[in-house]
């Protein structure tokens, strides 16, 4: 019986709960990877597993319309996880015994619909990202599975199941065993972990969590519980000479106000904004052991040996902060905008940028890049209504930790050719960083002149906040200039890089730029159901001529228009099913608008205070998951050897093999980041050159010694063969190399001599020209005459002694001499 096996299930608890109590620490984060799913008549027994430790967690099946979860504190070894296993087996005999149903990769959470609840599992994971050991995963498949005996369902059970699986969780979600991956770098490592608890914000299981596990309290986590975040995650490596550098990027998305996008806009009357998107950019040395490791000895202050490698800096991304919306049943692609709700304390924004303070702490820079002049207003709308917005907020904050405010049409200043934009938005990234700083956790590595020196962590307090009016294309070009610019302080400060300062045409920023051009997209794809339409590439005008940048731009638009016309209505009622969100009934909702801050004092006085290094959390036992003794390895398989790396596609350079990827391959006078000269062609010099085994040897004794020889005749060459083989091997390629150092040192040498005169061939042509732009009859009849008579016009036409002549000779010579 079911009962028996439970009492025999205690009497190991009871016999080794001592034991396990040597290997368990409350204090210590999940790290549970492994997953096992058994099933009785009765039950569903879970079994989790970390290197040689196994723990059970325990459904009921009796009462399907009742979840009811138990949690079982010992901790087993192998030895008595195989004697728990066949106690019960021996016990449910009579019912079928103990099966094995399937392995997975972790619980998602629990849902019910209408009548019975499900568990929902992780069937398939990949590794895409690793930071001081710990693996970061994306789900690829799960699985639904009916906790109770299986009924026929009903069709309001079918179709609650098809729309809660319209919502795909194989793409963008993911998670982490042992690392908080709801939490910042920095939280992560300077919040104790009996303080620190999950970020529930980014947290898109919780609903699903919430019916069976504690998760408001820190101190009481359970280990089972497995967050997982939606949005966006990449890293890659740069090899530098003999040393390696991960970049990482995280994107969390909110789960607050999430929807589709002209059903969420602006802010709802809690505070939650729309397209609300935290991205953090780590950038870190591959240690050997994991951060959460370190020196007895170590202070806290100095994060010991190996926090020194580790840098975070955090920027954010999300809707207006007042009350908007856009009407999404008219057949436009571009809704007229309406404010629907004047509120002269701005009571949504005061909780939003409340929250905001309390997250990041002050300062709080604000980049609005929406239209300010349209021939419809439309985003202008919105641009007063911003800017009185913080202007009201502004004024009962203390002046250190005043907002600051800066609005810029950037589609405008794209559009003007004398503007830098990306250098504009680099300036307002510097400024933004000498308030805020960024996440290091050790001294500074890099050498100063000056002599000041950091010697101790640094925090982040404050961040930049980026919107336009749907936080996409010009928000996603603004945080990559935002980016490129802390990610050279961040190289600065890790010792990698002499100056802060990286040059655009360079490996590095590449592999930087096509991060954000995935991570764009994908958040494009995730709120309007296309990818971006004007990329970074756009406003750095490399690629804005090109008909395929034109064709893309208006296929994506298209697309846009589709989804937000035709499917936005199911994919937003998908998403409020997945997470949990129902329509407030009238007067639950009247009573919540009622409920505001203060007018005068709307932020919460603590939030303004800067942030403190605490204890650090116990380190996680990763060290077996991660280097596996137990297992060969290969390299083929381990993601550190296979993560994608500058050495991949970078651009092979023959001439430098050992080039730093922070140098710039242009010239300084051709990096501008709004340059568009075309790009070197470092390839031709090299192919025109013939290679010894190649170049025939032209003297006397060769052709002798040929001719000696008596090499048999070459056969005779089809028309199409001798083109080929005179497009492959030039007979002339002597004077094609003659030809192209000619034109590769032409305009050197006239910048070498500034006074140079002018060619007398030019001038005869030009001096002519205007001769017959002024109805010269006889250079007409000089043009019409035989080449003798032309040459002797020629020869003569310097010393023509007319006022047109010296007049078109004096501006030439001028203008040669003004130019050179």
């Amino acid at each position: 019986m079911p009962d028996d096996a439970d009492g025999g299930h205690d009497d190991v608890r009871a016999d080794d709960t001592r034991a396990g109590a040597d290997h368990d620490d409350a204090g210590a984060p999940n790290s549970l990877s492994r997953f096992t799913l058994f099933e009785t008549k009765s039950r569903y027994y879970v079994v989790a597993s970390t290197a040689d430790t196994h723990r059970v967690l325990k459904l009921d099946r009796t009462a399907p319309s009742a979840l009811s979860v138990t949690e079982d504190a010992t901790i087993y070894d192998t030895a008595q996880l195989d004697l728990l296993l066949r106690m019960v087996q021996d016990g449910n005999k009579a019912q079928g015994g103990l099966e094995k149903v399937l392995e997975f990769h972790g619980i998602v959470g629990f849902v019910k619909f209408t009548s019975v609840w499900y568990i929902i599992l992780i069937t398939k994971r990949s590794v895409v990202g690793l930071l001081g050991g710990h693996y970061i995963y994306h789900c690829d498949e799960t699985s639904l599975l009916t906790i109770g005996n299986r009924a026929e369902r009903s069709s309001a059970e079918t179709k609650q199941m098809a729309i809660f699986n319209s919502v795909d969780m194989t793409k963008n979600f993911y998670f982490s065993y042992s690392y908080d991956i709801t939490n910042t770098l920095q939280a992560n490592l300077t919040v104790p972990h009996a303080e620190r608890g999950w970020n529930t914000r980014f947290m898109w299981n919780y609903h699903l969590l919430e019916p069976a596990f504690e998760l408001a309290d820190p101190r009481n986590r359970s280990r089972w519980v497995l967050p997982m975040i939606h949005g966006f995650v990449d890293q890659a490596k740069i090899s530098v000479f003999t040393r390696t550098v991960y970049i990482t990027l995280i994107a969390r998305r909110s789960r607050h106000y999430a929807g589709a996008r002209f059903l969420t806009r602006g802010a709802n009357e809690d505070g939650h904004v729309a397209n609300e998107v935290e991205t953090e950019q780590i950038v870190s040395e591959p240690l050997a052991t994991s951060f959460g490791l370190r020196n007895a000895s170590a202070s806290v202050s100095d994060f010991g040996p190996g926090y020194g490698g580790y840098t975070s800096f955090v920027q954010y991304r999300g809707s207006i902060p007042v009350m908007w919306h856009q009407e999404a049943n008219q057949m436009t692609p571009k809704p007229p905008i309406e404010i629907t709700i004047k509120d002269p304390f701005y009571t949504p924004a005061a909780k939003h940028f409340d929250d905001l303070l309390g997250r990041y702490g002050a300062p709080i820079f604000i980049l609005n890049l929406i239209k300010a002049k349209e021939s419809v207003p439309r985003e202008s709308k919105l641009l007063s209504e911003y800017g009185d917005c913080v202007a009201y907020l502004n004024q009962f904050l203390p002046p250190d930790k005043k907002m600051r405010y800066i609005a810029w049409d950037m589609a405008q200043a794209a559009k003007n050719r004398h503007q830098d934009v990306m250098g504009l938005l680099e300036d307002v990234a510097e400024e933004s960083l000498q308030s805020t700083n960024f996440f290091h956790g050790g001294p500074a590595r890099h050498e100063s002149a000056a002599g000041t020196h950091r010697s101790g962590a640094q925090l982040q307090s404050g961040v930049l906040r980026v919107n336009c009016v749907d936080c996409l294309d010009r928000t996603n070009a603004a945080q990559f200039a935002i980016a490129k610019r802390a990610f050279g302080h961040q190289l600065f400060a890790l010792g990698l890089v002499g100056s802060p300062y990286l040059p655009f045409a360079c490996d590095a920023v590449d592999v930087l730029t096509e991060m954000y051009h995935d991570h764009g997209d994908t958040l494009a794809w995730q709120y309007t159901g296309s990818a971006l339409v004007n990329r970074v590439d756009t406003y750095r005008r490399t690629k804005a001529a090109q008909w395929s940048s034109h064709s893309r731009d208006l296929l994506e638009n298209i697309r846009r228009f589709y989804n937000n016309s035709m499917l936005d209505a199911d994919k937003q009622a998908a998403i409020n099913l997945f997470l949990g969100v129902e329509p407030a009934p009238p007067a639950a909702a009247a009573k919540r608008t009622q409920t505001r801050p203060h007018y005068r004092q709307w932020f919460t006085p603590a939030h303004l205070d800067p942030p403190t290094l605490g204890a650090l959390a116990p380190s996680a036992p990763v060290y077996k998951e991660y280097y596996k003794p137990h297992i060969l390895s290969q390299f083929a398989r381990l993601y550190a050897f296979t993560m994608n790396s500058t050495a991949r596609f970078a651009t092979v350079r023959a001439r430098l093999e050992a080039a730093s990827p922070f140098e710039s391959r242009l010239p300084l006078e051709l990096a501008s980041p709004t340059s568009a000269a075309p790009k070197q062609r470092r390839a031709a010099r090299r192919w025109a050159t013939p290679t010894a085994s190649n170049a025939p040897d032209p003297s006397p004794a060769h052709s002798a010694h040929a001719a000696h020889a008596g090499a048999a005749p070459a056969p005779e060459l089809t028309e199409v063969e001798a083109q080929c083989v005179a497009l492959l091997d030039p007979p002339d390629m002597e004077q094609r190399i003659r030809d192209y150092d000619v034109y590769t040192h032409y305009h050197a040498a006239d910048l070498a001599q500034p006074a140079s005169a002018c060619e007398p061939a030019d001038l005869v042509l030009y001096t002519r020209a205007a001769q017959l732009a002024a109805g010269d009859a006889e250079v007409l009849l000089d043009d019409r005459a035989g080449t003798a008579a032309a040459e002797a016009f020629y020869a003569n036409a310097l010393k023509v002694d007319v006022d047109v002549g010296k007049q078109t000779v004096g501006f030439y010579e001028g203008w040669v001499k003004s130019e050179a």
